[in-house]
């Protein structure tokens, strides 16, 4: 199965995605696409299978994903410091596969509903969620 991380930045989600959902997931093949090198390279370094950076891995890469995880700012254009272009947000969007977001107040938005909790506690339960839509 194919499950896609993307982040930014420095590449700290990223690296606590790619790093549990090999732990939960040991079958998949986690594709780590970064919107620069810096996030890339953490990603790869943390037990990705694959990386690329940029636009096009990005678009492309959703395609046939069975799963995306990343934070929410990777729907909404420009929202990791102008990171995420509007491509990036439309393929990410539109893809067949279920989206697992975690809520990044830090990027200027706010969704409403969603409790405070640490980033890990996030990490664990976009994964859980990942996992359970996959063995339906």
């Amino acid at each position: 199965m194919k499950i896609v991380v993307i982040d930014g930045q420095g590449g700290r989600l990223g690296c606590l995605l790619v790093e549990e959902v090999k732990s939960r997931l040991s079958q998949a093949q986690v594709y780590a696409l970064g919107t620069n090198s810096v996030a890339t390279a953490a990603m790869l370094k943390a037990g990705a299978n694959f990386g690329a950076t940029g636009e096009n891995p990005v678009v492309r890469g959703v395609m046939d994903a069975d799963g995306v995880l990343g934070p929410v700012g990777i729907v909404v254009a420009n929202a990791i410091l102008g990171e995420v272009t509007p491509a990036m947000a439309e393929a990410v969007g539109s893809c067949r596969a279920k989206k697992f977001l975690i809520p990044m107040n830090s990027c200027g938005v706010v969704v409403a509903g969603t409790e405070e909790l640490s980033l890990p506690a996030y990490v664990a339960r976009a994964v859980e969620a990942l996992a359970a839509e996959l063995k339906k």
